[in-house]
């Protein structure tokens, strides 16, 4: 199916039968993507008396119980209710589902014992491209991504100047490849997490990050669509599914 979508006076075709999914899903064991230091994540038939939710048991139904933290285990999206005391919520929040976007693929450098991503970076990939949002694939890029535990490893992280470059750049959607924008343990500093949301000038409430994305090797650097949808869960972040469209040539 080819739909057609106008952005900035430009017309633009995609094909929704060709959909480039970069989450990863959520699996019940010990392989499944993790950080913050939390165990595994859970799904488990629920279990009441002698009633067990599970057709193999003897129930009409499979009926699961599932325990999991959204910024440990899972493809998540979150808003700035992420790290504000007042509350907010990505399903209020995020309104406006399709956006024009840009993937790129970063080496994080490495400063000091860190491997970060600068703002000179950012410039060198994105030059004078005019997007809504940005995924970042970091390399090296191997599927161990979808399985990594990630607690206590410090992790690449982008560095303040590169978030307060996209919000100058009019970046509204943020994907990255990493458990977080920011440093494992920075003692609540929270920089980039601050910096791309401006909290301290005009709070960016519409603005969005996702973390945990994959992007498979076979998807080029370049222009895509990006349909960003969420669970609807009044939280600070939900479980999300980014998916990706290749504007058709014209």
């Amino acid at each position: 199916m080819i739909a057609s979508i106008k952005y900035n006076s430009k017309n633009y075709k995609i094909n929704l039968s060709d959909p480039l999914d970069i989450s990863i899903p959520l699996r019940g064991e010990s392989g499944n993507v993790n950080a913050w230091y939390l165990d595994a994540p859970k799904i488990e038939p629920h279990q009441e008396g002698d009633f067990i939710g599970k057709v193999s048991e003897g129930a009409p139904v499979n009926f699961n119980d599932i325990w999991f933290n959204p910024h440990s285990h899972v493809t998540h999206t979150e808003c700035l209710g992420h790290i504000t005391e007042a509350f907010h919520s990505i399903n209020q929040n995020l309104k406006q589902y399709f956006f024009l976007a840009e993937v790129v693929t970063v080496a994080p450098e490495k400063r000091g014992s860190d491997f970060v991503i600068s703002e000179k970076q950012l410039k060198y990939v994105l030059g004078n491209k005019k997007r809504e949002a940005l995924v970042i694939r970091t390399i090296p890029n191997l599927e161990n991504k979808k399985s990594m535990q990630y607690s206590n490893t410090n992790p690449p992280y982008l560095l303040e100047e590169a978030a307060t470059y996209l919000v100058s750049k009019g970046i509204d959607h943020l994907l990255v490849d990493l458990p977080s924008v920011d440093k494992e343990k920075d003692e609540g500093a929270l920089l980039a997490h601050n910096a791309f949301w401006d909290l301290r000038n005009v709070p960016r409430m519409k603005a969005t990050i996702t973390e945990f994305v994959y992007v498979p090797n076979s998807i080029e650097d370049g222009c895509y669509f990006l349909n960003l949808q969420v669970a609807p869960f009044e939280n600070d972040a939900s479980p999300s599914r980014p998916v990706l469209y290749k504007p058709l040539e014209q």
